[in-house]
């Protein structure tokens, strides 16, 4: 069923259910800075408009934004109607004194469209009421590119300082900053700077908590074309391996490395064509497209105290089922060294439990596997398998050599999990003697 067939009840439930999630997000972002780069192709898209309100709301939560944009498509229409070519070397524009009028001048343009539509004030429009200032400047000194494998590249030129306090004192104004792909050298002169090189400096000097691409692209892809959420940049390096950054993906690609590397924690490539895709990407818990950080967006890990909540909000629907036997809140906190976790994006979305058994003499080494769950939002992939796992090699590093587990519900997972089906008697004496003959479990053993 679309949106179109939806009763009025449920869509302003659906709504009702989306805010109060984003919530979170929202207290989270307020007071950050955001660094957002789009090329030229993104200005000159549809979509453009929506972003640019999109932004405008951005604002309005409190988060402080810089935005760099690129300009190539316009500056190829500028030489084209000047009659002027310029070449390209390991894709970069070799910038002519002839040709850096029409650089100029489609940046210039592209600053004041962008300017324009932040103005904007209509009534019954998103931008109703918005009161915002953009404000731009010789924020970015450069420096030639220079002479390399032979080729001078004239007044292509690479970013070499970041005028931070200037930036910082106009964020702190309310301001959003435009930033364009050009640069100011000591001596006066003006070069024409790649955009992502801007964007990764400028979001590195600031010390900014997002950098934003947005791109074609929903985001990056694996071979069979499925789209990857989460990426580590060693994994990007591999990514890259062999390639020519030549492309605005890999450029994005590249750029997102090297200001994770530079201390910015997570840098996100979304796609400019899809409406919502940057709100969706900030809002929501899976986003819209891949999330790059050096810190794991989802992690497995042993619990902690604070741990507690995610625990009790996640086992209760659970226990209240009957699929899962009931445990107290003093009971979890006393046991929470015995819990291994799934954190995705600061939610518990997963976890189990692992209890040594007390052995006799003769008895091996055993513990129980136990409240092995997760989220409803989050079973289409192998997290049960992979706290499984977790709790298998912490077993082993305990000297433990048989695991056991009791459900009432799961039988056929465990069993494709490597466990088989034994009699009650099989478990160790202590166990055996708390087992509950009401519930009547399936007891399930696997040899480590």
């Amino acid at each position: 069923m679309t949106d179109d067939f939806l009763s009025p009840d449920t869509m302003t439930e659906q709504y009702v259910h989306w805010f109060r999630n984003s919530a979170p997000y929202i207290n989270a972002h307020r007071g950050k800075t955001f660094v957002l780069m789009f090329g030229g192709e993104a200005v000159s898209h549809e979509n453009f408009r929506n972003i640019i309100h999109d932004i405008a709301l951005l604002h309005s939560l409190g988060i402080k934004l810089v935005l760099v944009h690129g300009a190539r498509p316009q500056i190829d229409e500028n030489l084209i109607e000047y009659g002027l070519t310029t070449p390209f070397h390991n894709g970069l524009r070799i910038t002519t004194r002839e040709a850096l009028r029409c650089v100029l001048d489609a940046v210039g343009s592209i600053r004041l469209e962008i300017e324009a539509l932040l103005s904007m004030g209509l009534a019954n429009s998103p931008m109703f009421g918005a009161k915002i200032d953009a404000v731009s400047g010789n924020f970015i000194t450069a420096r030639p590119y220079g002479i390399r494998d032979g080729v001078d590249y004239q007044l292509t030129g690479e970013v070499r300082s970041v005028d931070v306090e200037a930036l910082n004192r106009n964020l702190n104004n309310r301001h959003i900053v435009v930033l364009g792909p050009t640069g100011y050298s000591t001596t006066g002169e003006v070069f024409n700077l790649l955009a992502e090189d801007v964007a990764v400096k400028t979001a590195i000097a600031l010390k900014a908590d997002k950098l934003i691409f947005l791109g074609e692209k929903e985001g990056i892809s694996d071979d069979d074309d499925r789209l990857l959420r989460e990426l580590i940049p060693n994994e990007v390096d591999q990514y890259l391996r062999d390639k020519a950054i030549n492309s605005e993906l890999l450029l994005h690609m590249s750029g997102a490395a090297a200001a994770c590397r530079g201390g910015v924690r997570r840098v996100h490539i979304i796609s400019y064509a899809r409406d919502g895709a940057l709100l969706q990407e900030l809002f929501t818990r899976d986003g819209s497209g891949t999330l790059i950080s050096h810190d794991p967006y989802e992690e497995i890990r042993t619990a902690d105290i604070d741990d507690v909540v995610g625990l009790i909000e996640l086992l209760r629907p659970l226990e209240e089922e009957g699929i899962l036997v009931y445990r107290s809140r003093e009971r979890l906190e006393t046991e929470i060294s015995q819990f291994a976790v799934i954190e995705r994006d600061g939610m518990i979305v997963g976890c189990a439990a692992l209890y040594p058994l007390t052995i006799g003499a003769h008895e091996t080494p055993a513990a129980e596997v136990a409240c092995v769950a997760v989220h409803p939002s989050y079973r289409n992939g192998n997290r049960g398998a992979e706290l499984l796992d977790y709790l298998e090699e912490k077993a082993r590093s305990l000297g433990i050599r048989e695991l056991f587990v009791l459900t009432t519900r799961t039988a056929h997972w465990f069993i494709e999990q490597g466990f088989e089906t034994v009699p009650v008697e099989a478990l160790p004496g202590s166990r055996q003697a708390l087992y509950n003959y009401q519930r009547n479990s399936l007891v399930f053993r696997k040899r480590l």
